[in-house]
């Protein structure tokens, strides 16, 4: 007798907002990079780390966290939990700041 594979979950219809978020530079590329790796978007995979993160529970099991300590070396992004809330912009002159000129 064999065994019957399991079902797909339902999908949830919702409805998103295009946004205009600002985020760190390097911390984009990652995002980016890992969102590819699972083939899914940028906002599906926010969408993913949010959700899990408001349970208390991990988004990444290990194989994505080494493939996560991968991308952070390719894209020198040294920054840990230990930076947030104390990130603040660089306005040395990057493209937006000379926009305002």
């Amino acid at each position: 007798m064999g065994t019957t594979p399991p079902r797909p979950a339902p999908t949830i219809r919702v409805e998103r907002a295009q946004t205009g978020v600002r985020i760190e530079k390097r911390l984009l590329k990652v995002l980016r990079a890992l969102a590819d790796y699972h083939d899914l978007t940028l906002g599906d995979l926010l969408e993913g780390i949010v959700l899990h993160a408001f349970e208390g529970k991990p988004p990444f099991g290990p194989a994505s966290r080494q493939r996560i300590r991968e991308l952070k070396k390719i894209y020198g992004f040294d920054l840990d939990a230990s930076a947030s809330h104390r990130l603040v912009e660089d306005n040395s002159g990057g493209k937006h700041d000379r926009a305002r000129r």
